[in-house]
Formats: structure tokens, sequence, C-alpha cells
């Protein structure tokens, strides 16, 4: 991954604001005419002053000055709303732009992305991260316009009524470079860190409720609550260390505005007594010089903003920088669909490439269009990561998978994913309606279309069951079901997919004997001219394949028919007479 410097860590960035220029540049304009008004208003004030002091001005004019600086005011009230709007408003737009772009891009990384990232981090760059660069593009454009326009204008003003005054007023202004540079870069430290820290609270916070279950379970309350505090505590001691710094940044640049407050008191005092500036002259300087300390508080402002807002753009840029394994680079766009001949050759796979051990080698089979391939062995031997390597979860060696006579990288992820379908072990159902879920593989579908698969997939019955029927709303990730429901619903899904290729991970693991023989009933007879991949450790649930292979210690230990297998009398016999053992003592007939 290549770092991300200075120059580029805006890139993804820029393009949002120059879809949106129209509106910060009219936005810009307002807030440059609120402060042209407000630049005015002081002249008014010396005016009236020292018209009161000449007696050149009687009541009808001090009306009329009041009357104008009303006007302006009111202005002032109506141009504020319009540049918060704009502005302000404009940085939500882009918020919401960076964090479709981010979700765009997370949807586009490959399992081993998730694999190494736990989601409470990528919560917390899709919440704080985003928030802290929408200020910075918001009040941080609104600050840096305001500072550059209210600096020169109000030094310009202060240099017209008096040259030297105001060379002495500013005597004390080099210093905040100093304590800028100085705490700039420890704000952009501390401030990575305090993000840092409320990721690892995100995620802990969002495993430990996602798992709320097994805490219950093992009586792991008070563990959990420990965990809690530990993360907590490190949030805390992060943020107050980063309050301490702001604590003596801002009290800082105070003092460095009194200094001039004090210079402009004593020395603009004296020349107004001796007469060199009139009084008024005097307190439109000393309110010009207000309007100068904005700038210099709000650069401190700025930077605080800057370094938070580009600490969390680095944040982000890390996650935009990670290029998907997984991706069309080599496909063949003419590739429009999958027949369903799948031919693996000599497959060797590692989930860490050029690490040892490998978890498969030396796979090779055949699944002719049409056919059933039912995967059986011990638990760890490998029998998922088969499927997740023809699924391209994770990239197979080149040369080991065809799917139709052509290697599996030239097939278009698409056109993968929409004609192979996978029921995995871990069922995931949406917070939805179960109507909801099913339709997932097939958003269009009629109420008729989703009662058939959900019949075929033998849960019609246990939906109805529910109060609301097919408009039940599932807890979070389907909780609310039991785990054969689950299951049935997710082969209900994949079934309305109508996929040429169909694959079930242990999919059936959960119901009991008799239904899973029901569904494997429908299965074979509704997918006669297409192929099925099963993965299964009941021996009942794989009878009917045409081929079966056995996986032991990375390898292919056996191939053949069901009948072929058992006369063999080898390890699939062996996972035979010990399930048979099994169901004599009555175990596995129950639905989990």
């Amino acid at each position: 991954m290549k770092k991300t410097t200075t120059k580029n860590k805006f890139a993804r960035v820029i393009p949002l604001l120059k879809r949106t220029w129209p509106k910060i540049l009219l936005g810009i304009g307002t807030l440059i005419l609120v402060d042209t008004i407000q630049l005015v208003i002081p002249k008014f004030t010396q005016k009236a002053i020292d018209g009161i002091q000449s007696g050149t001005i009687d009541k009808s004019g001090l009306g009329h000055i009041a009357f104008y600086i009303f006007l302006l005011t009111l202005g002032i009230v109506v141009m504020r709303f319009l540049w918060r709007y704009l502005i302000i408003g404009n940085s939500f737009f882009i918020e919401k732009a960076l964090r479709q772009d981010f979700y765009n891009h997370l949807l586009t990384l490959s399992q081993n992305f998730y694999n190494y990232n736990k989601i409470g981090d990528l919560m917390a760059h899709a919440t704080n991260d985003l928030n802290a660069v929408r200020m910075l593009f918001g009040f941080g454009v609104i600050a840096a316009s305001d500072i550059i326009l209210m600096f020169l204008a109000s030094l310009g003003f202060m240099m017209n009524i008096n040259s030297r005054l105001t060379l002495l007023a500013i005597i004390p202004m080099p210093i905040l470079t100093f304590i800028i540079l100085f705490f700039g870069k420890r704000v952009h430290k501390y401030f990575g860190q305090v993000q840092g820290s409320f990721s690892d609270l995100s995620g802990m916070i969002q495993e430990s409720i996602s798992g709320v279950r097994v805490v219950k379970a093992f009586a792991q309350e008070e563990s959990e609550l420990n965990k809690m505090s530990k993360f907590s505590l490190d949030f805390v001691r992060k943020n107050i260390r980063m309050a301490k710094l702001q604590g003596v940044f801002n009290p800082l640049m105070t003092v460095v505005v009194s200094l001039s407050m004090i210079i402009t008191l004593v020395f603009g005092g004296r020349a107004a007594i001796s007469g060199d500036i009139t009084i008024g002259e005097f307190i439109a300087f000393y309110s010009y010089l207000g309007m100068l300390v904005w700038p210099m508080i709000a650069t401190g402002f700025i930077i605080n903003m800057y370094q938070r807002g580009t600490a969390s753009l680095i944040r982000l840029n890390k996650i935009f920088e990670t290029n998907p394994e997984i991706n069309d680079d080599k496909a063949d766009k003419s590739i429009q669909s999958l027949e369903g001949r799948i031919e693996v050759k000599n497959l060797a796979f590692s989930y860490k490439p050029d690490e040892l051990p490998n978890v498969l080698e030396d796979i090779s089979f055949t699944i002719n269009p049409g056919e059933t391939l039912a995967i059986v062995g011990p638990t760890g031997c490998g029998k998922t990561t088969i499927i997740d390597l023809l699924a391209r979860i994770y990239n197979p060696q080149e040369n080991s998978i065809y799917f139709d006579s052509h290697e599996i990288y030239k097939i278009p992820i698409d056109v993968l994913h929409r004609d192979m379908l996978m029921v995995p072990q871990e069922i995931f159902l949406f917070s939805d309606t179960i109507a909801n879920n099913i339709a997932l593989a097939h958003p269009g579908a009629t109420k008729e279309e989703i009662i058939e698969v959900a019949t075929l997939a033998q849960v019609h019955e246990d939906i109805l069951g529910f109060e609301l029927g097919y408009d039940t709303i599932v807890g979070e990730r389907g909780v609310t079901l039991s785990g054969g429901q689950k299951q049935r619903v997710a082969i209900a899904r994949a079934l309305l997919g109508e996929p040429n290729i169909l694959i079930l991970d242990d999919a059936l693991s959960a119901v009991d004997t008799k239904t899973e023989r029901s569904i494997i009933d429908h299965l074979v007879r509704i997918r006669k001219n297409k192929t099925t991949i099963i993965i299964a450790h009941r021996i009942s649930s794989i009878q009917h394949a045409e081929k079966i292979i056995v996986i032991n210690e990375k390898k292919i230990a056996e191939v053949g028919t069901h009948h072929e297998l058992l006369s063999k009398k080898g390890l699939y016999w062996e996972l035979k007479e010990k399930q048979k053992l099994e169901e004599k003592l009555g175990g596995g007939n129950d639905e989990r």
C-alpha cells in the first residue's frame, strides 16, 4: 500500500469540492459581504462620536446613523443564515458523498480484508472520521475565508487610521507562528490516537453486543464489563490528553490577543489624549482590533480543525487505497453465463500466499452440467475452503479452476456470483421481513414465487406459524428464528435466484433427518439439469450424488458413488458406520 502524502490526502475530496463549487463560491461571496458590512459599522460609530465631540451632528443625524447601523445589522443576520446554509449545508452533502464512496469501496474488498479489520474500526471511520472531514470542509472553509478577509481588511482600516499604532498593536502576532507550529503537530498526533482509541472501543462494543448470548450463557458479564471499562478508560485518557493540549493552546492564543489589546489601550489612549487621533478614531481602531482578534483566535481554531480533519482523511485514505484482491482485471467480458461444468486441477491453497502450511494440496475433480457433487470429510479438512475458492471469495492459484473450460479468472465476477449461489454454514439474515430476506436473490419476486421456494425449502408452514407470517421482522442476524428455520430460509433465498450452480455448505446441519431428506428429494427433482455441490457431515444428505469426494488431511482420499465408496470400506465407510451408531444412540434427529 502506498504511503498517504500531503499531496494526495485530499485526492478523494477534491472531486466532491469541484462538483459543488457553485454553492461554495456563493457561500464565500455571501461571507465576504457579511464581513464587508461588519467593517463598515465602526466607520458609522466613528462618525457619530466625532460628530458629537465636535458638535457637528444633531439628534436627527444620530437617528439616521442608528437606523443605518440597524439595517446593516439586519443584513448581517440574513447573510449569515445564507452562508451557513450554503457552506455548512454543502459540507453535509460532501460527507454523504464521501460516506457513499467509502461504503461502495468496502463492498469491493475481499473477504480477506474483513478477516484482518474489525467492524468497529470501519464503523469509526464511517462516523467519527467522516464527521471530522465534514467539519474541516464546513466550518473550516468558513473560518479560513473569514481569517484571510478580516485580517487583511481590519489591518487595512487600522493602517488608514494610524499606521504607527497599527505596527505597535501587531508586535505580539509573530508569537502566534511559533505557538501554531508547536501545537499543530501535536494536535494531529493526539487526535489520530483519539480516533484509534474510538475505533477500538467501537469494535469491542460491537463484538460484545453481537456475542451477548454467549456472554450470558457463560456468565461472563463481569469480564465484559471490565473489558469495556478498560477500553473506555483508554478513550477518556486520550481525550483528556487532547483536552489538556487545547487547554494550553487556546489560553496562549488569548494571551497574545490580550497583549495587542494592552498595547492599543496604552499607546492609542495616549495618542487620543495628545490629539494625534480623535476619540472616534480611537474607538473605531479598537473595534477593528477586535475584528482582528477573531482571525488570530480562529487561526488556532482552523489549525486544530485542519489537523483533526487531515488525520481522519489519512485514516480513511488507508482504506480507500486498499485494492480489492478479487477483481476483473483478467476477465473476458464476452462470457455472459455459466452452463455448470466445473473442473479443478491440482489445486493447492494457503490463506497466506507463499507461506506454509497449505490447507489444500493436489485437489482435482470434474463436475458436468446437471450433476450433483458431494464433498465429505472430517472437520477442518478443507471442504469449505474448496467452496470459497470456487466462489472466488479467495483467489485460487492460476490454472487450477475452470468453468465451462474457461479459467476462473476469465469469468466476470458478476457472472460468477449471479450464476453460482452458495448457502454458507453461517447463515446471515437481515433485520427485515422474512419475505424480504428470501427475495434478496430476486428483489422483484412476487409473493407467490416467494411462497413456492419457501415450500420447497420446507419452511412455509413454519413461517405461517408466526403472527405476521411472511411480514414477520426477524431479529438481527435472524436471531428470532431457530437454526433450522434460518437454514431453510437461506435455501429458499438461493432457490429463488435459480442459479445454474447451487452450493450447500453444510446447509442442512440444523434440521432434523426427516426434513433434510424431504428437502434433498425436492432439490434433486427441481435441479435435475443443474449443477449442485453439497458439503455435508451426514451421509444421508449425499447418497443421491453422482460423485462423492472424501477429503482427508488436505487431499482427496476417496472418490466414487455412495455404493462404490461403501464397498471400499475406507474413510467414507467409517463415517457412515459412525453416524449409524450415533443414530442408534438417539443423536442428531432434533432440529436445532
